[in-house]
């Protein structure tokens, strides 16, 4: 399996001719008719495998857009093509990153040949993986409903694969090949979220420069997905209440409104109904967005998956290295089966990296899986805490988990209580941090800071 061919091409006729010679190859293609629209589809999270660029296009061309890919996704191969011109700009295009730069007119079968060198290969990335039972009703109730344009929330821990779902519901509703737009609701400032949301005009607040177009406008016609819905604020609830009611959006800064039509889907590693019950979530938006709940189950509650996610998490990394997938053997799939996941399908493709890293060869053991060693009940049994946590004040315990749950929490209080600072020292991630904030919360009852 391939992925699709990005096609940029400003000229009509060419881009069409473009796409048949490449789908009479087997390829599959999207288009797009400049640099910005090529832009707008890849941060919508299209996938491709090669971006095909002219050279000569306005208002970006295909060097400005070249520049742009390498510096949100250097990964993705770009050749570029353009009329004869002079041997500096070729040797300058391949110096900013592109593979190749095709000058016109080719042959055919000149492009095929060199779309087949660079083209990467598809991967599992956006596959569900279900061997167990549970799983696989789940992803059934998930084909049926994603026919319909029912709002869907999905609800799971941390680590789960929410998002994988989300994106299973739109490839398999009506909706499929139009765009999926995601937001991370916990990852932008709350100052930042409503314009990122419903987009802003120019001057409407300072910064404001220019004419700002929001994720829902986007989405027009495909899927949106809000991600970590309960993170948002509550006063931008309500807006986003009305939004979904109303089927229209004001820019910030705007004086009319703009329809769009979308499907919403949203997720949460928290239980929502906790969150409405102490007033942090509308009770309202809550019925609005639950209109067909899914709860992803953790991963130590279907084990029949951990091996096949694990072995196709295998072959996606080593085929990204360019190396030969090796095998798991007993002992690494038994080691792999008695781990508790605590940090579910994040943890375990976490852990398949690293496995990676240490197999010498074709096979992984259980040495190489780099598993953290279970806690030990009492001290003083040779334990040791890993040496990575270290608590700014002794500890009498060689509990791991007691152990950085003390670090974290003496880190937090050295800052003063601002979870950005605890997270940078922390050298973790601000939603990763929440996360493990929240568990102490459910375990205490209280946060001691």
């Amino acid at each position: 399996m391939t992925l699709p061919i990005l096609v940029v091409e400003d000229d009509d006729a060419l881009r069409e001719a473009l796409v048949d010679t490449l789908e009479l190859g087997g390829h599959s293609t999207v288009t797009a008719i400049d640099g910005e629209s090529a832009l707008a589809l890849l941060e919508a999270g299209q996938r491709v495998g090669l971006v095909l660029s002219d050279v000569q296009m306005q208002p970006m061309d295909g060097e400005a857009l070249l520049h742009e890919i390498k510096q949100r996704q250097p990964w993705l191969p770009v050749i570029l093509m353009t009329a004869y011109g002079v041997v500096e700009k070729a040797v300058a295009a391949l110096h900013a990153g592109a593979c190749h730069y095709l000058p016109k007119p080719f042959e055919a079968d000149r492009l095929l040949q060199e779309v087949a060198k660079y083209l990467l290969p598809g991967t599992d990335d956006e596959q569900v993986i279900a061997e167990d039972p549970g799983m696989r009703r789940l992803l059934d109730m998930a084909r049926r409903v994603a026919q319909s344009d029912a709002s869907v929330l999905v609800t799971g821990e941390s680590g789960t694969g929410k998002e994988v779902v989300a994106r299973f519901l739109h490839r398999n509703s009506p909706r499929a090949n139009k765009p999926f737009v995601a937001i991370n609701c916990a990852a932008i400032p709350e100052q930042l979220l409503e314009s990122t949301l419903f987009g802003h005009e120019k001057g409407a607040f300072t910064g404001a420069a220019g004419q700002h177009i929001g994720k829902f406008e986007q989405a027009h016609g495909g899927t949106l997905l809000l991600d970590e819905i309960t993170e948002m604020p509550l006063g931008l609830q309500a807006k986003l209440l009305r939004v979904l009611q109303e089927r229209e959006v004001e820019r910030v800064g705007a004086t009319k409104t703009i329809p769009v039509d979308l499907r919403v889907l949203a997720t949460s590693n928290r239980n929502v109904l906790d969150e409405v019950a102490g007033g942090r979530f509308r009770e309202d938006l809550y019925y609005r967005l639950n209109v067909f709940p899914l709860h992803l189950p953790a991963l130590r509650e279907r084990p029949d998956d951990i091996l096949p996610l694990a072995r196709a998490m295998l072959a996606r990394h080593a085929a990204q290295q360019k190396r030969r997938a090796p095998s798991f053997n007993n002992a690494a799939c038994a080691a792999l089966l008695a781990h508790a996941w605590e940090g579910n399908i994040r943890e375990l493709d976490n852990l398949v990296q690293r496995a990676l890293i240490l197999a010498p060869g074709d096979e992984i053991g259980s040495e190489h899986l780099y598993l953290p060693p279970a806690p030990a009940k009492a001290a003083g049994h040779g334990a040791q805490a890993m040496p990575f946590i270290a608590s700014p004040e002794p500890v009498e315990v060689t509990d791991i988990k007691l152990l950085e749950k003390r670090h974290i929490l003496d880190t937090l209080k050295a800052v003063g209580g601002v979870r950005k600072l605890a997270a940078e020292k922390l050298n973790m991630s601000e939603r990763t941090l929440r996360y493990k904030l929240q568990q102490y919360r459910e375990e205490d009852g209280e946060l001691p800071v």
